[in-house]
């Protein structure tokens, strides 16, 4: 019987932000739901971030962003990745937390699939990530 790789999420959150509540529930969701989930930690830089996908072999990226600075942390992360020869459309990127409906579409601009705000069930986190992470 073959065995079919788990989907790998690697979840952190973005600079100084130290509200992990939220994102600690959606990383046990998406392990119940059968993901391999990575958390990176707090105060984690953009290029920590970066090298730690890279090093995790990540198929999803979840930036989460409670205290505004999803703007600056995703900018500087898609630029740092493009500097390395890294496609979002290979690893997918997802945003998640308090994010203003008009930051939505700049995000979307950089790469960014899909934001998940609070109470989005975590089973619609899931069916997207199964729906959009590209078979590598």
């Amino acid at each position: 019987m073959a065995t079919q790789k788990k989907i790998r999420v690697l979840m952190t959150k973005a600079g100084l932000d130290a509200h992990e509540r939220g994102l600690m529930v959606v990383c046990m969701g998406l392990k119940d739901e059968g993901f391999e989930v990575i958390y990176a930690g707090l105060r984690q830089t953009p290029e920590a971030v970066l090298q730690a996908a890279i090093q995790e072999d990540a198929d999803v990226l979840g930036v989460s962003s409670m205290c505004g600075a999803h703007n600056v942390f995703i900018k500087k992360l898609t630029e740092k990745a493009k500097a390395k020869g890294i496609d979002f459309k290979d690893m997918l990127l997802v945003a998640g937390g308090i994010i203003p409906d008009e930051d939505v579409p700049v995000l979307k601009e950089m790469g960014v699939s899909a934001t998940f705000g609070p109470g989005t069930p975590i089973r619609d986190i899931a069916s997207f990530i199964r729906e959009n992470v590209t078979e590598r």
